[in-house]
Formats: structure tokens, C-alpha cells, sequence
């Protein structure tokens, strides 16, 4: 589902040529650009808090404040050469007066800040009602979203797939959340989506949740029907909260699918970093439209202020806004970046080794549509692994791919960052075929069997044991590879074969990382020292 459909009622700009959009109160519209035919505010031609901290930083300021480097090179070198002077220089405290207290102007008779500002560009932007900027990733958007659903409530409904950080949000607010399993594609290595009936079900099983949490798009594009679950969590009287960390670039342009908050989801974590091209660590929360929106905003928003650091980064903040200006008003970018993607995956198609797993990703009925920035190669037959081609691209090529499993290759192509093709195509030739088909193990183990509430265990006295000794034990911790971060055990959970192999092969492997690790080897576990007797 691209942007000319099924968007919602309030989207602000960005319509696709022919649809109408309602824009936010307030705002004006400039006439269609040449190059998609959308219509673009001319406010969005604007950075005002990124301007603002270029503005202060032109100034001869003696600095007497923090932070300590106080934008000299000569006070760290070092640092300089990490981020330059220029980016030493607009290194200013989120409150600094220049910025906050002496760049704002009243508007309906309240006062507005440039980062007010900035975060009402990225509202109407991305068809939110109300946007923060916020300064940990998307990883904090996900604790500050497990807070909010605690202040509703302890029961949800949650996808089981959730990034490692929903599940140290869920630890922290002692939450109990009702899991839904999504698709699992065996072969490729990949979890994906979940439907509305699944939605509908739990809801139904568990009439006491109080919201929906869900992914989507998964790490490997697959999008889900957003619009639809939407409908059943508000007709559950309950707020839809999407982690749509992979989809920050969604709704930005005709030929990308619409983004979660314009089809009716309530809550939104964009970890725009990853695709729309701020910096890393720098993501937004959206807030969406209707009833249960209106419902959670004072508590998003005193959730927030409790989680955001009085430090932020203006450096991280100010990335944030220039990267919404460059999509809004750059969507010839946007253009280069599709084809060159789509050249790809075509090159791929047409090719007698490897294939496009495009098929695979839409090919459930949690799947109606898929990212086109992520290209999934499936190396199955091709005579090499997904990690061991990943792994030769980074050494013989200088080529770093966003993912790999043992049967697929992942590319992740940035919405404004057109690919050198002809670069990629050639290394990707020059992988060298071994004469018989490589063993591929299988991956993404069965979930496992839950003793004990997550919270419980957690914070349960722990034992470090062998990995021997940890099967058929309970874990005290969230274990995930990485990437993408989905934990394959939880709290509570008790550790299977399955899964202690697997995390084992995953820390063996060359760029091998698990999350949560008592050690980088997987040698040993924590589990639950002493289990409470049964009921």
C-alpha cells in the first residue's frame, strides 16, 4: 500500500498526485513541486532550530558554560577531529538562552521556541497531531511507550517480536503483556507481521489490556495492515501503539507506503535515523489522531519530559530537523534513492545465482506491502552463505550490508542515499561459489515456555551457570541477537536446546553479538536461582 491510498483523514501534506489531504489548522500550502506533484508547506523549506544554532554559533561568544570543551578546538583536538569544529561549535545546552529564551515569538498568545517549532514541522510532516523530539533512539521512545501503557494499565497485547528495548521497557513498568507470535520465515531468517484477526483475538482473550503494541514495517520490510488493526484496538476502546523504528521514511513520498500515524495508530516510535538520515541515537514520537490519541497526550508527554535528558544533544536535536526538512523538500532524492534500490533488486531478479526475496516478505497475510529501501538477496543455492558473503563484502570490498543470516543477504538503502550500483553488483559477482551447497543451520528458534511474569524474574536473585547447565533452566535475562535485536528468550522464559545453540552459533559467528550476554562467548547464563514452588 503506497501514499495515494487509505490515508488518514487528518494528513497534513505529502497527498500523492491526486489525493487531497487535509492540512493540519494553520498551515499553508505551496503550489504542487514539479518533481511528484505533492504539496509542500513553504515552512517546511525551514530548520528553525538547526538555523537557530547556526545563528548563535556565528557569534564571538566567550563560553563559560557547558559543556566543557565550550566549542574550542584547541580545548580537545581529539574531538575535533571526531566531529569537526563546526559541529563542536552548535554544541550548545539544550536551554541556552540564545536559543530557547531569545530566538521565539508569540503565537495565539503563547510563546514558541525554535525546538517547538521544529517539532511542529515534524508534526505536520508526518501527519501527527503532535511530535517530540527525543535524543536516546528509538530504544528510548520504546521505554517511553511501555510507560505510557503502564499508566492505562499492567495487561497488553504485544507482538511478540518487539525489539529488545520494549521488553527492558516492560521489565522496568512490570508490565504482563499477552503475546502475539508473528509470521516466521524459517528459510530466510526473518519475523514479520502480524494480522488483524490475530489482533482481534487477543484483544478478545484478554478483554483486561489496555493497548496494542506492534511492529511494523519488520526488519525486513514486510508491512503490516495498520488501518485495519487500528479499527479493532479502537473498537476495544483501547490505543494502538506502533514501534514503526524501520519506516521513519514512510508517508515522505508517493511510491513509499504510509506511515503508521496517518492510518490511524495512536502512539508512533519513527527511529528516524534509520531511514529518513538524522543522526544516530536522534529519533521522534508521533501522536496520532481520534479519541484514544487525545486520551494518552498529557501522559506521553509527562512520560517524556521524564525520560529525556536536560542535556539533550542540540547537535542530535538539530539533525532531526534538518533531516525532516531535506525529505519534505527534496523528493527528486527520495527518486534516485528508489531507482537505485529497484536496480538492484531487478539486477537480482534477472540473475541465475542469487534472488529477490521480495516474493517471501509479501508472501504471508500479515504482509500488504514491503519497504522498498530494503533489499533482501537470498543466497540459498547461490554456493555461499548470507554471512559469509557478508562477511567477505566487509573485508575484500569495504561493502558493509545492514544484515545477514545464513540464507540471505540485507540491504538497507537510505531514503535520500542512491546506491552505487554498478560498485555493489560487481563485488557482489566476485563472491567466490563454493562446489557444494554450504550447510545453512536453521534460525530463529521456537519461542520458549514462560514460568515465571517477566518483571519476576528480572528481578530475581540470579545464578551465573554453564551453558550446559542452563537448559531447562528460567532466565533472568532478555537474550537477543543482534541484529535485529528480537529477544530469543525472555525473563521468565525457560531456556531451550534449541535456543542456547543457537544463541551460541550466533556469538561464534564473525559479527556475532547477543544482547544481554552474561558473556560474549555464551559460555555461561544467568537464570533464576531459586524458582518459587509451584502453585
Amino acid at each position: 500500500m503506497r501514499a495515494d491510498t487509505h490515508l488518514h483523514p487528518d494528513t497534513a501534506i505529502i497527498p500523492a498526485t491526486g489525493t487531497e489531504a487535509a492540512p493540519v489548522p494553520g498551515t499553508e500550502t505551496a503550489p504542487e513541486t514539479a518533481e511528484t506533484g505533492t504539496m509542500v508547506d513553504p515552512r517546511q523549506h525551514t530548520a528553525p532550530y538547526a538555523e537557530a544554532l547556526r545563528s548563535l554559533a556565528a557569534e564571538d561568544w566567550q563560553r563559560l558554560h557547558v559543556p566543557a570543551h565550550q566549542g574550542s578546538r584547541d580545548h580537545a583536538p581529539g574531538l575535533a577531529e571526531v566531529v569537526g569544529e563546526p559541529g563542536m561549535s552548535i554544541d550548545f545546552p539544550m536551554l541556552f538562552s540564545g536559543v530557547d529564551q531569545e530566538n521565539w515569538r508569540m503565537i495565539n498568545h503563547e510563546r514558541v521556541t525554535p525546538i517547538m517549532q521544529a517539532q511542529q514541522l515534524a508534526a505536520e510532516a508526518w501527519g501527527a497531531t503532535r511530535t517530540w523530539f527525543i535524543t536516546n533512539g528509538a530504544s528510548g521512545g520504546n521505554h517511553i511507550a511501555t510507560t505510557v501503557v503502564r499508566g492505562l494499565g499492567r495487561e497488553f497485547v504485544l507482538q511478540r517480536s518487539v525489539h529488545s528495548s520494549v521488553i527492558d521497557g516492560v521489565t522496568h513498568a512490570e508490565l504482563r503483556p499477552h503475546f502475539i507470535h508473528p509470521r516466521v520465515d524459517v528459510g530466510l531468517g526473518s519475523s514479520h507481521g502480524v494480522t488483524p484477526a490475530e489482533v482481534e483475538n487477543a484483544l478478545s482473550e484478554h478483554p483486561d489490556s489496555a493497548a496494542v503494541y506492534l511492529v511494523s514495517p519488520s526488519y525486513f520490510g514486510a508491512v503490516a495492515d495498520i488501518a485495519a488493526i487500528a479499527e479493532v484496538a479502537h473498537a476495544h476502546d483501547v490505543p494502538l501503539i506502533v514501534d514503526e523504528a524501520w519506516g521513519s521514511h514512510f508517508g515522505m513520498h508517493p511510491k513509499l507506503p504510509v506511515n503508521a500515524v496517518r492510518l490511524g495508530a495512536d502512539l508512533v516510535i519513527s527511529s528516524t535515523h534509520k531511514g529518513a538520515g538524522s543522526l544516530a541515537q536522534s529519533a521522534m514520537i508521533h501522536l496520532g489522531h481520534g479519541p484514544q490519541a487525545r486520551r494518552i497526550e498529557t501522559l506521553v508527554d509527562r512520560v517524556v519530559k521524564s525520560y529525556q535528558s536536560t542535556s539533550s544533544s542540540a547537535i542530535l536535536l538539530s539533525s532531526l530537523d534538518e533531516a525532516r526538512r531535506h525529505l519534505v523538500t527534496h523528493p527528486e532524492a527520495i527518486d534516485e534513492a528508489l531507482a537505485t534500490a529497484e536496480e538492484i533488486r531487478g539486477r537480482v531478479r534477472s540473475d541465475a545465482r542469487f534472488r529477490d526475496a521480495t516474493p517471501d516478505i509479501l508472501g504471508g497475510h500479515d504482509a500488504i506491502d514491503n519497504d522498498p529501501f530494503k533489499v533482501v538477496i537470498d543466497t540459498r543455492g547461490a554456493g555461499i552463505t548470507g554471512a559469509d558473503a557478508q562477511y567477505q563484502l566487509i573485508r575484500d570490498h569495504r561493502i558493509y550490508c545492514e544484515l545477514a543470516t545464513p540464507s540471505a543477504l540485507l540491504l538497507l538503502i537510505g531514503a535520500t542515499s542512491p546506491v552505487d550500483v554498478d560498485r555493489f553488483w560487481t563485488a557482489l559477482q566476485e563472491l567466490p561459489r563454493s562446489e557444494s551447497e554450504p550447510e545453512r543451520p536453521i534460525v530463529l528458534p521456537g519461542s520458549c515456555e514462560k514460568r515465571l511474569e517477566v518483571s519476576d524474574a528480572y528481578f530475581a536473585a540470579p545464578r551465573t551457570v554453564s551453558f550446559a547447565d542452563a537448559v531447562g533452566r528460567v532466565s533472568a535475562d532478555a537474550l537477543a541477537a543482534y541484529p535485529p535485536g528480537v529477544p530469543n528468550v525472555l525473563p521468565g522464559e525457560v531456556l531451550s536446546a534449541e535456543v542456547v545453540d543457537f544463541l551460541r552459533m550466533t556469538a561464534a559467528a564473525p559479527s556475532g553479538y547477543v544482547r544481554g550476554a552474561q558473556d560474549s562467548r555464551m559460555e555461561t547464563f544467568n537464570v533464576v536461582a531459586q524458582e518459587p514452588e509451584p502453585s
